[in-house]
């Protein structure tokens, strides 16, 4: 199969921004390549929180993307550029990509691809790609986190927050996280977390400080609102905050004399809208120093999935996202072409 001999793609679309009964499978277009692209017949595509902001009209993609949703998926390379070199029609791949990963053929930068790791199906495959650029992205190179420093996440439960927690235990840090049950909490502490916290807890603020021994060294914050001032004042002198999700809102009645007191670097981001070149040395990154660890025992970096939905029932596996009850990823399984 090739994109010369396959007409159809089959897709999840929404017309206009709305819930999740919004989405419905067509057939679309069969995306053409970038000399530097491959394409990708999807065996399984991640679902997101970005998704679920997309549909609602939140989060455009970035000009030139796909308008489907979708930012990563695991499958088959069907067709390459012509400049594409490290890879071959046949490889197997999980990818990142700009937009279009619920098709059952998608476009992507042969640097976004990276080789299934070792003892990993598709399904598990394909819950990577978001999540470790971003938290590898975001904590490890936005936020300079390094052996030895105590780190808090909010929101510890969930896709973002579980990979945060299993590469963060990996690179020899101090885990504190919050989710919003004892359930959650425990599933937090089953991957490696070495503290996790109710975020309803009256005295949340205390529990961590009393964890770090009076502050932590860096926040991986999903939440802003109004856990900005929290995580002011759970920080060490000289901490940083990396903000990259706004679930508790996107303003925030900040105390700046506390972050100037502390010295405390607050930076944030988002990994779509990155460059190409950014994008793909992240990839290189995690090929040479995260990816070798999926060889030994290192099974905490296995991606847990709470559920898979066959392609057809995306509106119950955005509205499961939505209500927030999973714990850990959730992945969609395309179709076979044949």
């Amino acid at each position: 199969m090739s994109s010369a001999n396959q007409t159809q793609n089959l897709q999840a679309r929404f017309d206009s921004p709305g819930g999740p009964e919004s989405l419905y499978l067509t057939d679309g277009v069969v995306p053409s390549l970038l000399d530097e692209q491959v394409l990708i017949e999807v065996a399984y595509a991640g679902v997101n929180g970005p998704d679920i902001a997309q549909r609602k009209g939140l989060y455009p993609p970035p000009r030139g993307a796909s308008d489907v949703l979708g930012l990563e998926v695991s499958g088959r390379v069907v067709a390459i550029g012509k400049q594409v070199t490290q890879w071959q029609v046949g490889d197997r791949v999980c990818a990142l990509v700009p937009g279009g990963g619920y098709s059952q053929l998608v476009a992507t930068y042969a640097s976004h691809c990276l080789p299934i790791p070792v003892g990993l199906t598709l399904a598990q495959a394909a819950a990577l790609p978001e999540t470790f650029f971003t938290v590898w992205g975001h904590l490890f190179i936005r936020g300079a986190i390094k052996a030895g420093e105590t780190l808090l996440i909010h929101g510890g439960s969930g896709g973002i927050g579980s990979a945060a927690i299993a590469l963060a235990k990996q690179f020899g840090l101090t885990v504190i996280t919050t989710s919003g049950s004892a359930d959650k909490c425990e599933y937090c502490r089953s991957l490696g977390a070495d503290f996790a916290f109710n975020y309803h807890d009256d005295d949340l603020l205390s529990q961590i400080l009393s964890a770090s021994d009076g502050g932590v060294d860096v926040v991986l914050d999903m939440a802003a609102g109004d856990l900005i001032n929290l995580n002011l004042k759970a920080l060490a002198e000289e901490g940083r905050m990396v903000t990259i999700a706004l679930q508790r809102g996107v303003t925030a009645n900040v105390d700046v004399f506390r972050l100037m007191s502390k010295r405390i670097t607050w930076t944030g981001a988002t990994l779509r809208p990155q460059s190409v070149q950014a994008k793909a040395g992240i990839a290189q990154a995690l090929l040479d120093k995260v990816w070798p660890l999926f060889t030994g025992n290192a099974t905490s970096l296995t991606p847990h999935i709470f559920a898979e939905f066959n392609f057809d029932d995306v509106v119950e596996a955005h509205k499961l996202l939505e209500s927030g009850e999973h714990r850990g990823k959730l992945v969609l399984k395309l179709p076979s072409m044949g």
